[in-house]
Parts: structure tokens; sequence; C-alpha cells
């Protein structure tokens, strides 16, 4: 591992205002609410496994497969199936609002014993609760997995995760979830709460309405007053008000990532004057062996005797002037050019956090 010093001594400049961000629309950054999606589970059945799917350990596997044979006039106990063609698997899947009785929605399956893989294998039919206790959803259908997984004496070969898939498709709407439309007032929840962006939409629905129709008791919510309370004025006026573009402002955030060296950061950070130090130590203990033969008269023998030896090195780059910067774009790209590996930027950005030189919040991933 080679070690460097790195001695940089930045002139940071803090701008003075943030960079056009550009507007987005107001269907993007707020939901109606009622209008979300309920997630729903169930447990199923996955059938038609190569010798992949649950041993006879799995005791509920088993049991499920018993009473659904039951349910089809086939007796046998639990204690008697011996398979390896069957898993027993989770399903889920995401029921939006206002969607009607017989669309075909995608499903999530996973294994819940020890199946190895799902691949080919066939989902039974399955239904998907609620919360509250009522079926909303059957699924049933081929499980897809997208990945392989070939096991053989002395080899294994795998792409992805086969143990979980999904059927897409697969999950038929049986009971509609249609949250109710009308009355005086629609409420729009920010999806990220802010007071800046919740006074923008205020004042982007009243210039579009022509009237002071919103309002924001906290920078989650805006209510708007309709003026006509049914539900065909409700979609109307819904319609007009997700087209109209409103500028966001979210806090400044730098988001880096240990595994890949990956650094985010918007345009609103911004990095006070600082100086960064940053080095390696790099300690190196080994062992070599030496030959101690005596004197041919002395009567003694020949032994190997180890010596081990400690070097310690500190890293002596010479020190490097930077231009000034004035964003975190700006001190990644010179830093870089230093050479400095990712785990040295995720290092150097947390310092400069703890120093209280970056104006903004550090996410490490």
């Amino acid at each position: 591992m080679d070690t460097r010093l790195v001695c940089v001594m930045l002139s940071l400049l803090v701008l003075g205002a943030p960079g056009d961000a550009g507007a987005t629309r107001l269907k993007d950054l707020v939901e109606v609410r009622g209008a979300r999606d309920n997630v729903l589970l169930g447990y199923g059945l996955v059938v038609g496994l190569p010798g992949t799917g649950d041993t006879e350990r799995v005791l509920f596997t088993t049991q499920a497969v018993s009473s659904m044979l039951g349910r089809l006039g086939v007796r046998v106990l639990p204690q008697d199936i011996r398979m390896r063609n069957v898993a027993g698997v989770i399903v889920t899947a995401r029921l939006p609002a206002y969607v009607r009785q017989g669309t075909a929605i995608d499903v999530s399956v996973a294994s819940l014993g020890n199946a190895r893989t799902l691949t080919g294998g066939v989902l039974l039919a399955t239904p998907l609760q609620g919360p509250d206790g009522k079926v909303y959803v059957v699924a049933q259908g081929e499980v897809q997995t997208g990945g392989y997984d070939v096991t053989s004496a002395s080899a294994v070969v795998r792409k992805n995760q086969t143990a979980s898939g999904r059927v897409p498709g697969g999950g038929l709407v049986e009971r509609s979830v249609v949250p109710p439309l009308g009355g005086d007032t629609l409420y729009l929840h920010l999806k990220e709460p802010d007071f800046t962006t919740a006074q923008r939409i205020v004042d982007a629905v009243n210039r579009a309405t022509g009237r002071a129709a919103a309002r924001a008791p906290d920078p989650a919510l805006v209510e708007v007053a309709a003026v006509d309370r049914t539900p065909e004025a409700h979609v109307a006026l819904l319609s007009h008000l997700e087209g109209l573009e409103v500028e966001a402002d979210r806090r400044a955030r730098v988001v880096v990532s240990d595994r890949t060296g990956t650094v985010v950061a918007g345009t609103d950070v911004r990095i006070r004057p600082v100086a960064v130090a940053h080095g390696g130590l790099q300690v190196v203990i080994s062992q070599a062996p030496i030959i101690s033969q005596p004197n041919p008269l002395a009567g003694g023998r020949t032994v190997v005797v180890p010596v081990q030896s400690v070097d310690v090195r500190e890293g002596s780059s010479p020190t490097v002037a930077l231009p000034a910067a004035a964003t975190v774009q700006d001190l990644v790209k010179a830093l870089n050019t230093l050479g400095a590996t990712p785990r040295d930027l995720v290092s150097i950005l947390q310092a400069i956090k703890a120093a209280g030189a970056l104006d903004a919040d550090l996410e490490v991933i």
C-alpha cells in the first residue's frame, strides 16, 4: 500500500446565491391525502422447482402442502411428505390507490425456508391481505429471478439473488381501494417537508387559481380550498394544479459511498475556508532467518535464528498548493489529482464536517 502525506492549503470561497436548480412539477413534490400505495402480504407455495426447494426440515412448507392437497380432496399427513420441488414463500405487493378490480399488478416473491433457488418455479394462487385482514389481490404465475444458481459436486456458479424474484402482472386486484374525493378542502402532503417549498407552492397555487385558495399550516402540508365540492370538480382542480412549476428548496446534502468511492453533492453545498492535511503511516514488521555457524574448533553446531525487524515509514510527499475552491466538486476534483483513494475522500469530508467547515448534511452509505 502506497503511503503519502498530502498537505493541502485550500482557500475556499463561499458563494452568495445558489445556482438555479430548475423548477419541478407540483405532482412530483406532493401527494394528495389518501391517494397512496397500500402494502399487501401473503404466504404461498412455489412448485415445479428442479430439486432446489425446501427440505423436509422446513415444517411449515410440508404443512402448507398437506393443507392445500386436503382442500383439493387429497389427504396426506405432513410427516409423510418428502419432496424438494416446493418452496414456502412470502408474497408482497403494493396496491396503488384508485386501481379498479381486475387490474393486473406485479408481485414480489421471497423464499421463507431453505430453498436454494426459485428459478423455474410457479407461484400457486396466493391471497394477499392488507393491514385490515381483507384480501385485495390474488397472485399466481411463473417466478422470474433474473439469475441462475448451478451446483455440481465441486463447483458452484451463481448470478444474482435467486432466492427471491418477481411475478410480472401476476397479481389480480379483487378489491379496489378508492379514497373519497370531495369536500371543502384538498390536502397536499409534501414528500420532503420544507418551509420555503411549502410557501412557494402556496404562492403558485394562488396565482393559478386567481384567489387566496391555498395556505400552509406547517412545512409538510398545503391546504387548498375548493369552490365546488363535487369529486368531478376536485379531479379538474388537481389536474390543473399538478402541472404547476415550482422551484423546490432542499437542505444541502453530500452523499458519499465508502464502498465505491462515489461522492454526490448538490449545488447548494458550500465549504468555508479550511486547511486540510491528510497523510499515512506505514509499519512493516518482517522476519528473516540468520544462519549462525560456530568456529570449527568450538565444538558447537550450526543453527538458524529468526531475526525480526520493524520499519516505520511516514509519507513525505511535498506540499501541494491547490487553487481556491468553493464547492465540494472542486475539492474532490483537486484531491483526485493528488491520487487520493475513495476511502481518503470519505475521511477528508468527514473531517471537514467535524470542523464545521462543511455547510451541508453529510450522509455515508
